[in-house]
């Protein structure tokens, strides 16, 4: 993996050299768009809505913030490289918490954080402490022109650095239909925690695959093999249960149906 970050993680008065790697990768099957008379691959031009010069190159280009509508202010490589904070080459720890106080809500992306040769010392203490309290570290830390809330972790041996949304980027969450005060009664509510408990099991990241992809990528096989692409049989439809209470009667008798032949 290529670093694409470096910088040192502030602990106290400890500085911690490391280098940040992505943790995650997506794996989505991804479509070119082409020409349909001629197969020919169809690519985003860079087109001036001004002029209607086509093709510009990067060195054509200037990046501006638009802050009126059509109003911009220019800003060249040099001066967005100037703007510096306290975060832009550390990731600096803030405080300590428990992983449970965070909503999962304002995680973004994880990062593995690896120690250089003269950090590994610091890099080990910090692991160890991290594991044993069952906390996380909330930091801030400038990663590609924008500074990131933060927060770090230990995953197998390493160290995690997940970024987080800034609070006046979560979206408050208003609906008129969940204003409403509908009342359940004890029964469904008994017989909702009883599904609720027969579905609970451990987590195994290993048993899911993403299906849809597995699908595409056969459909890319059958396509390559000069096979047409038809629609699976269509399966019969489970009765429409309109009833909630026998609804959750029928779930906890499929379950129990399921667990006892052993599926």
């Amino acid at each position: 993996m290529q670093a694409i970050w470096r910088g040192a993680i502030n602990f106290g008065l400890i500085s911690i050299p490391v280098r940040l790697f992505s943790a995650t990768e997506e794996k989505s099957v991804r479509f070119n768009l082409l020409h349909k008379e001629d197969g020919g691959r169809i690519r985003n031009n860079r087109t001036c809505t001004v002029c209607g010069t086509t093709d510009l190159q990067k060195e054509d280009l200037v990046r501006a913030f638009e802050y009126e509508k059509g109003a911009y202010v220019q800003f060249t490589d040099d001066e967005i490289a100037n703007v510096q904070t306290e975060t832009s080459h550390t990731v600096e720890v803030v405080h300590f918490t428990a992983t449970e106080q965070i909503d999962p809500i304002y995680y973004q992306r994880s990062y593995y954080l690896a120690p250089d040769e003269l950090g590994i010392k610091a890099y080990a203490l910090l692991r160890k402490a991290l594991a044993k309290s069952d906390r996380v570290a909330v930091a801030k830390v400038a990663i590609r022109d924008k500074e990131r809330l933060a927060t770090l972790r230990v995953r197998d041996n390493v160290l995690v650095l997940e970024t987080m949304y800034w609070p006046d980027e979560i979206r408050e969450a208003r609906f008129a239909e969940t204003e409403k005060d509908i009342e359940s009664s004890e029964q469904d509510y008994k017989m909702a925690s009883m599904l609720i408990d027969s579905l609970t099991e451990d987590f195994e990241p290993s048993q899911y695959r993403d299906t849809y992809r597995d699908a595409l990528m056969a459909a890319v096989g059958e396509k390559i093999e000069g096979r047409e692409v038809v629609a699976p049989a269509a399966s019969e439809e489970a009765p429409q249960v309109v009833d909630l209470t026998e609804a959750l009667k029928r779930s906890l008798e499929e379950v129990k149906a399921r667990k006892a032949s052993g599926e």
